[in-house]
């Protein structure tokens, strides 16, 4: 309940709203813009796109929310919460839905179809064949996808580490442009639930929608847990850690509403 009357959580939940609905509709409008987007430079340009968006935005709001972004991502914070995440998705979906051009009926819908064969006509069953991606494979791949990403949040924002000289919001979009650069010929790339909550939700095709929960999911739990257990472990009692792990860390922020203490996460100090 303090949480709730704090100042603070209102404002971070605000700016995850804000920040997933600008980075569905920069990325998504990138990604179906292009009618000719079956040369290997639109990947290129997917890519970009998403990674740059979440720099941009990590840089602009992290100061407020730790700019998150994705529920798979590495969250100290109890403001966290996946449900603006994906009122932000859906809202920007819907955004762009109605704004497309009326001979686009693109909208970035995560599939493990080929997205080109659907366009020239081939049935969802053809299209699947032609692309030889299983539902399995595909949480395999969203998985190790996820991995990478959780583990370069991790990384740069560890408070513990004084040799992360650069911009830890590039190093990440950084990390999510090469996961797009890797998986988007597989399965679209989702490494976000949210991402792909939005497009299905709008169109209403939620076929092996579970992938793009599974998948990042475990990866996002199994990169939290290599790192701080085994990676770069910390030193404190086991039973504080597994109490940390199952409950939130205990003090992490002001919930108050004090603007004297800083709850910046996309920090390298």
């Amino acid at each position: 309940m303090r949480e709730f009357k704090s100042k603070d959580f209102w404002r971070a939940v605000l700016a995850e709203l804000v920040g997933m609905t600008l980075f569905i509709f920069l990325s998504i409008a990138s990604a179906i813009g292009n009618k000719n987007n079956t040369s290997p430079d639109q990947e290129v340009k997917v890519s970009l796109a998403f990674g740059l968006a979440i720099a941009t935005l990590a840089q602009s709001l992290g100061h407020i929310s730790g700019a998150h972004l994705n529920p798979c991502g590495h969250s100290r914070d109890a403001r966290q919460l996946p449900d603006q995440r994906l009122l932000g998705s859906s809202l920007a979906c819907g955004i762009v839905y109605g704004a497309r051009p009326g001979d686009n009926a693109a909208l970035g819908l995560n599939t493990l179809s080929d997205v080109r064969g659907n366009a020239s006509g081939r049935c969802k069953w053809e299209a699947a064949v032609l692309n030889g991606v299983t539902p399995s494979q595909g949480v395999g791949i969203e998985l190790l996808a996820t991995f990478q990403l959780v583990l370069c949040v991790i990384a740069v924002t560890d408070k513990r580490r004084r040799d992360v000289t650069g911009s830890a919001p590039l190093a990440i979009g950084l990390s999510v442009c090469l996961g797009h650069l890797a998986a988007i010929s597989y399965t679209g790339c989702g490494i976000n639930p949210a991402r792909s909550f939005g497009p299905a939700l709008i169109l209403n095709n939620f076929e092996n929608h579970w992938v793009y929960w599974v998948g990042p999911m475990c990866g996002g739990v199994a990169a939290a847990l290599i790192y701080d257990f085994l990676l770069s472990p910390k030193y404190d009692d086991f039973p504080e850690r597994m109490k940390v792990l199952v409950s939130g860390p205990v003090g992490d922020y002001d919930v108050n509403g004090g603007n004297e203490t800083s709850t910046v996460e996309m920090t390298s100090k």
